[in-house]
């Protein structure tokens, strides 16, 4: 990773990336009931937060670090044929999954239940986590040492407004979603702690 980027527009930039992922999301609604439509949409966005640190790093993700991420991704050229991209390509390939598998728990999910099912069953934030694997895809892709440092303040700022979005669905589905919380870990790959 260079220090200093190269800076041009071009068709093969890290953009693509970000219009896939945003096609990935959009494209099973073409296919969903209405009614899966509506259960779609029902994910819990910028809870009401106990603490100002939890809303502002909330939103920082939102409003700052994805924003910039995009806009930053349009002069950022692909590393083409390089092991870098193909490692990168791979990531990629790996949250545009995970996206799509959200959307298809969200969809087949009845409204007054919480999400369980699918991708949900190994952790309780693949939204969170697919957001995260799509810009350090990009960050390894380009070989960009920017996009990797919005990749690691994506998932800090999560890890730390979770809690409180789960302490939301247990208000919301009590006791199921606690025996959810209970049986499955709150990141892939990372084995659930006694405080998880």
């Amino acid at each position: 990773m260079s220090l200093i980027p190269a800076f041009k527009i071009g068709l093969w930039n890290a953009w693509i990336f970000w219009v896939l992922q945003v096609l990935s999301m959009i494209i099973p609604d073409f296919f969903m009931s209405e009614e899966a439509k509506i259960r779609t949409k029902r994910a819990p966005q910028f809870v009401a937060f106990n603490k100002k640190k939890e809303k502002i790093l909330a939103l920082s993700t939102h409003m700052i670090i994805m924003p910039f991420s995009i806009i930053y991704s349009i002069f950022l050229p692909l590393q083409l044929g390089t092991t870098w991209f193909y490692i990168g390509l791979v990531i990629f390939i790996s949250a545009l999954v995970m996206s799509f598998m959200t959307t298809i728990s969200f969809a087949t999910t009845p409204v007054d239940k919480p999400v369980t099912s699918g991708i949900y069953r190994i952790s309780r934030h693949p939204i969170y986590f697919s957001g995260f694997l799509l810009n350090l895809s990009i960050a390894i892709a380009c070989a960009s040492w920017v996009i990797m440092l919005c990749a690691i303040l994506w998932i800090v700022f999560f890890h730390n407004v979770v809690s409180t979005e789960e302490s939301y669905l247990i208000n919301q589905y009590g006791d199921v979603y606690s025996e959810y919380m209970n049986r499955t870990p709150r990141w892939i790959g990372i084995p659930k702690s006694r405080k998880d």
